[in-house]
């Protein structure tokens, strides 16, 4: 890294961390609007298509705001159908980022079904690799992550600093309930994954993911009896 690079790393780290203690009373669309304001074209919103209300309030900050989709290959057809939707209506540039290797390429390399063998091993190939790409040209990126969702969410910052990918994190919507998504939804009328009404209450790969029991939290249904709770874009 060249002394001009840690200098931009630095300067970012510190606006970073700054903004989190300033922001955190903040509304979801004035972090947001800080978000467009300070970074422009290189900020831009993650999303898993489980709804897309970060996205729209995102793209009213900064209308045609770069959405990044990662498309495992393993997503129910709902969730394509979502990201598809979510092109057609809203104001923003939906870019879908796939794996290195198709499903087919990583089971003959792997041997099939490498998400019941080594999930983690499944989820750094087909989302944490893909997501590298992904954000390559940016140095902000915006998540739906909320505090309410699980126990190892519940600190999540408004605004950090990603030390991994030295991006600045935002996280807009931390301090939402699942009550303010719903009443969001419904205000605005923003798209949701129609799995969300199926039983669904966290959306992801196919294979990984199942219908979550009464009282149980709303990520108890990916990778359920696998010990594990992340796929690695946020740990």
């Amino acid at each position: 890294m060249t002394t001009d690079q840690e200098e931009d790393t630095r300067r970012l780290r510190d606006l970073a961390e700054r903004a989190g203690r300033e922001l955190e009373e903040a509304s979801a669309p004035e972090i947001l609007q800080w978000a467009a304001r300070t970074f422009g074209r290189r900020f831009c919103v993650t999303s898993s298509m489980e709804d897309a209300v970060v996205a729209h309030l995102a793209s009213r900050a900064m209308p045609g705001v770069d959405v990044v989709f990662l498309d495992t290959g393993y997503h129910f057809e709902e969730t394509i159908g979502t990201r598809d939707a979510v092109e057609a209506v809203m104001d923003v540039n939906v870019l879908t980022v796939t794996p290195a290797r198709t499903v087919a390429e990583q089971d003959a390399e792997h041997g099939p079904a490498l998400h019941d063998r080594d999930p983690d091993l499944c989820c750094f190939l087909r989302k944490v690799e893909p997501l590298e790409r992904g954000l390559r040209d940016f140095d902000a990126w915006a998540t739906g992550l909320r505090r309410d969702e699980s126990p190892s969410r519940a600190d999540t910052p408004v605004v950090a600093w990603d030390d991994k990918r030295r991006k600045v994190k935002i996280s807009p919507i931390a301090r939402w309930t699942q009550d303010d998504v719903d009443a969001y939804v419904t205000e605005h009328g923003v798209l949701t994954n129609p799995l969300l009404t199926d039983g669904y209450a966290s959306i992801g790969c196919a294979p990984c993911t199942r219908r979550v029991l009464e009282g149980e939290d709303a990520r108890a249904g990916r990778w359920a009896g696998r010990g594990k709770t992340e796929c690695g874009l946020h740990g």
